[in-house]
């Protein structure tokens, strides 16, 4: 068994080039020994857990659907809209996400404060995530973004 204390997990901050998504993340399955991307079958944990902190008038990352990745959400603080298929939805502190594989999602923080969130995904042995806004795609556990439309198998093998 392995312990680690929540102030002990360094925060990870992430953001992209244009400012548009940022996120601040403390790893808290990776502090106890999990593995980035792995699961049981290569010896990481069977779940992957975060805490996320999202700033005011950020995004998490871009729209987004998992092929094998299922997530669970928790709000903790703060408001945002979780962007999806459809409108988006009101988010607020006490309410749970599961975005099953398939399904797209994005959160978005609406409010004058923090946006903070558990996040709890499992670890498939592999796993595709589309980007529909930008025919992109990313590639895990190799953690490779692919872009660009789908080619014939012949054209690029042939």
């Amino acid at each position: 068994m392995k312990k680690a204390h929540i102030d002990s997990v360094p925060e990870d901050c992430w953001q992209s080039p244009a400012g548009k998504y940022q996120l601040i993340r403390k790893h808290l399955s990776l502090a106890v020994g999990g593995v980035k991307d792995v699961g049981e079958w290569g010896g990481g944990h069977p779940f992957d857990v975060e805490l996320a902190k999202l700033p005011p008038g950020k995004s998490n990352f871009p729209l987004h659907r998992h092929s094998a990745q299922s997530e669970f959400y928790l709000v903790f603080s703060g408001t945002g809209l979780l962007h999806g298929e459809g409108d988006p939805q009101t988010l607020r502190a006490g309410d749970i996400v599961f975005a099953a594989p398939g399904e797209a999602h994005r959160i978005e923080n609406t409010g004058p404060s923090d946006l903070e969130y558990l996040v709890v995904s499992d670890q498939p042995r592999a796993d595709i995530c589309h980007y529909p806004e930008t025919k992109k795609y990313f590639l895990k556990p190799e953690r490779v973004t692919l872009s660009g439309d789908q080619a014939d198998y012949f054209e690029v093998g042939d």
